[in-house]
């Protein structure tokens, strides 16, 4: 199983991005999905989540201008950022929990990462 984000750059302070993750591989199902970021010398924190039913959860600072959903048809989820602040600049990682057919017949869940994509603000 692999995820791909894409979708980062440099942005002016106001400004929109739109990440994108794929899933793909030998998948049993996805459950949630959601992205992360970690800013230089900070921990990686979650910024907003989503499960297989298309509930939703935020970090406070990013309520109202960031949006996640995720399309199961493509095994895609997408982080729609706007109004983007210099204090979102950060390495944005985005995660899955994905089940997997094991030998048997019996599937299990495992959790996976994407490689990062770096977005920057600018002020």
């Amino acid at each position: 199983v692999q995820l791909q984000a894409s979708g980062g750059g440099l942005v002016q302070a106001g400004g929109s991005l739109r990440l994108s993750c794929v899933v793909s591989g030998s998948i049993f199902s996805i459950n949630a999905m959601g992205w992360y970021r970690q800013a230089p010398g900070k921990q990686r924190d979650l910024v907003a989540a989503i499960t297989s039913g298309g509930t939703t959860n935020y970090e406070d600072s990013v309520k109202g201008r960031f949006t996640i959903s995720r399309d199961n048809a493509k095994n895609t989820v997408y982080l729609q950022m706007n109004s983007l602040k210099s204090e979102d600049t950060a390495v944005y990682y985005c995660h899955a929990n994905v089940a997997i057919l094991m030998y048997g017949g019996r599937p299990l869940e495992y959790s996976y990462w994407g490689q990062g994509t770096q977005v920057t603000v600018s002020s």
